[in-house]
């Protein structure tokens, strides 16, 4: 049984998976690249901003996939 915390989440998945995922293709990375690039515009510097802590999820999936799929340069 979900808990009601669970429950919040699940109401509003569908909506956020649109754009909170883990890329596993390069034109899911290039979306996620897009988004990000949006919301520091948005954001900037202002850490007490209420996307802040979205930008920082994506910036960490966006560099899961590099780590994992982007080849480092010697």
């Amino acid at each position: 049984m979900l808990n009601q915390q669970a429950k919040n989440a699940l109401g509003v998945w569908p909506s956020v998976s649109t754009f909170v995922y883990v890329p596993h293709t390069e034109k899911e990375y290039d979306q996620l690249v897009t988004f990000l690039d949006e919301l520091i515009d948005e954001v900037g510097e202002d850490e007490t901003h209420p996307l802040a802590s979205l930008m920082d999820v994506i910036g960490t999936l966006i560099e899961k996939y590099e780590d994992e799929q982007v080849p480092e340069l010697a």
